[in-house]
């Protein structure tokens, strides 16, 4: 066991021969990821000799290295150092503000939201619209981030029956989360909405729309809104840039 500044004690696991996993916490937590990826940008500003790549979560950082250049007992030490350090520079990701239309059937599970809320479709779209939230990770596939700061009222588990199809650019909410479907997929989120804009395109310089670490607002269109930024989306004519907020 190691301590960080904030008196939270860290358990490192084995992950192979050729890994380990420091963990933070047990619980989804903005403070508590903000120190997994303290710690991933420390050693990457770091570059400790033996070390091939890191891998951040919601509440741990996997470290590969590479076991014959360094051992785990020879390494791990020099990581639990830099994750003991108090880090006064939190870096704050960026924040991107996406089109969404809650219309027809982009959203074929807003009414059933609806109803087992005990909230109209116009509070549902007012509250999933009204908040602010943070990419936790990407995972699952290239660009879908896990998206805290669902408002409470909107938690629900996961469909009982996942869909064998779920259309790219779908807006989804599952537990106290909310995500976009990246590409057409199976999935079992609830979806209430689509977004025109495609979260990785080869074509960008940087495919991935956003990194972990970014916070992200969704702002309403209508449909033929939707249907116009998605045809520039698909001609390559639209200003990705013109979706950054500036703090």
């Amino acid at each position: 066991m190691a301590s960080v500044p904030n008196g939270n004690e860290l358990r490192v696991l084995a992950a192979g021969d050729a890994a380990f996993v420091v963990e933070f916490g047990n619980a989804i937590d903005r403070a508590l990821n903000a120190q997994v990826m303290a710690l991933h940008r420390s050693l990457a500003v770091a570059k400790l000799p033996g070390i091939v790549e890191t891998l951040p979560t919601f509440r741990s950082l996997m470290v590969f290295y590479d076991p014959l250049a360094i051992t785990r007992a020879e390494l791990e030490p020099q990581v639990l150092a830099l994750a003991g350090q108090k880090n006064e520079r939190a870096q704050a990701g960026r924040l991107w503000r996406l089109p969404v239309c809650y219309e027809g059937e982009f959203a074929p599970d807003l009414a059933e939201v609806a109803e087992r809320t005990g909230k109209s479709v116009e509070q549902v779209i007012a509250l999933h619209s009204g908040a602010t939230y943070f990419a936790y990770v990407l995972g699952f596939m290239p660009g879908f981030a896990y998206l805290g700061g669902l408002p409470k009222v909107l938690e629900l588990p996961r469909r009982k029956e996942p869909r064998v199809r779920v259309p790219q650019n779908s807006v989804s909410i599952a537990g106290e989360m909310t995500a976009i479907y990246p590409w057409e997929s199976p999935g079992g989120w609830h979806l209430i909405g689509r977004t025109p804009i495609a979260l990785f395109d080869l074509r960008r310089a940087q495919p991935i729309l956003w990194n972990a670490g970014d916070d992200v607002q969704f702002a309403r269109v209508d449909r033929s809104t939707h249907d116009r930024i998605a045809a520039q989306v698909a001609e390559g004519s639209f200003d990705h840039a013109s979706l950054e907020v500036k703090r």
